[in-house]
């Protein structure tokens, strides 16, 4: 069952529950109350973003059907896409569009700061779906400059005396504590080395070590080497997509079957 008719199941449910009359459908539509046509989509009348969307998503679609006749229709038979994206949620940093590729080529996996914890169940399920039932072969962690997690780790792993003090004060606050505390630590343990000679600097080394450290993160996941016992030749790499020029710089992280490193023309 999918997402909108488990949303029609609960609707039922809760009109019963209350004592609600029950849903009318609209006699010409019947239970497809959600429209593709953005005149349709009445609650967004008056806000001006949210219209220019749409409008924007309109344009867009007729774009794509005048350049790839039938492009939707044969889009809406499945999805086949040969690569999986882990990158940060940023709104500066879209996959599809800094790659320039349609729907149905890339698989996301989006969060702050590209993290790949795991025992985080939205992360892992992400990877096992993408691994184990789309057969991508190819896995890229894509970390990006002006990172605000990123930097939100490493200016209070900055602030901390020397040595810190055990255990670590957490960030301040508590959820993205939770969510970026191997972040938050990996600042802190990598400050303690040695101070670099400008912030620019340092932000720039956290952000190559965060990337190397996720794509190990993968490497370490169950399904990946379930998938390379299998004789896969599944590959991990780490880019970084540099926001003030616009581009994807490949960092030479790259780790293969069994976890052997890799170099970047191996898949």
């Amino acid at each position: 069952m999918n997402s909108l008719s488990l949303l029609v199941c609960a609707l039922l449910q809760l009109h019963a529950v209350w004592g609600l009359a029950p849903l009318q459908w609209p006699a010409s539509r019947g239970p497809e109350l959600l429209s593709t046509k953005a005149a349709d989509v009445g609650i967004v009348r008056g806000d001006p973003v949210l219209q220019g969307l749409l409008a924007n998503n309109t344009a867009w679609a007729a774009g794509v059907e005048k350049e790839h006749p039938g492009f939707f229709n044969k889009s809406a038979q499945g999805q086949h896409p040969p690569v999986l994206w882990i990158g940060c949620s940023d709104s500066r940093v879209p996959e599809s569009v800094i790659t320039n590729v349609l729907p149905g080529e890339i698989f996301t996996q989006r969060n702050i700061a590209n993290q790949i914890p795991s025992n985080d169940t939205n992360v892992v399920a992400v990877i096992s779906y993408a691994v184990e039932h789309l057969e991508v072969d190819r896995i890229v962690v894509a970390g990006h400059t002006h990172c605000g997690g990123v930097e939100y780790c490493y200016d209070h792993a900055a602030a901390l005396p020397s040595p810190p003090p055990k255990p670590l004060p957490p960030l301040p606050e508590p959820i993205l504590n939770a969510w970026l505390e191997s972040l938050y630590a990996t600042a802190v343990q990598m400050l303690q080395g040695g101070k670099p000679p400008s912030r620019d600097q340092g932000l720039a080394d956290l952000t190559l070590a965060n990337v190397r450290i996720q794509v190990g993160n993968v490497a370490g996941l169950d399904v990946v080497k379930h998938a390379w016992k299998e004789g896969r030749n599944l590959t991990i790499v780490g880019w970084l997509y540099e926001i003030e020029h616009g581009l994807l710089k490949d960092l030479s992280i790259c780790i293969g079957p069994f976890g052997r490193n890799c170099t970047i023309g191996a898949y």
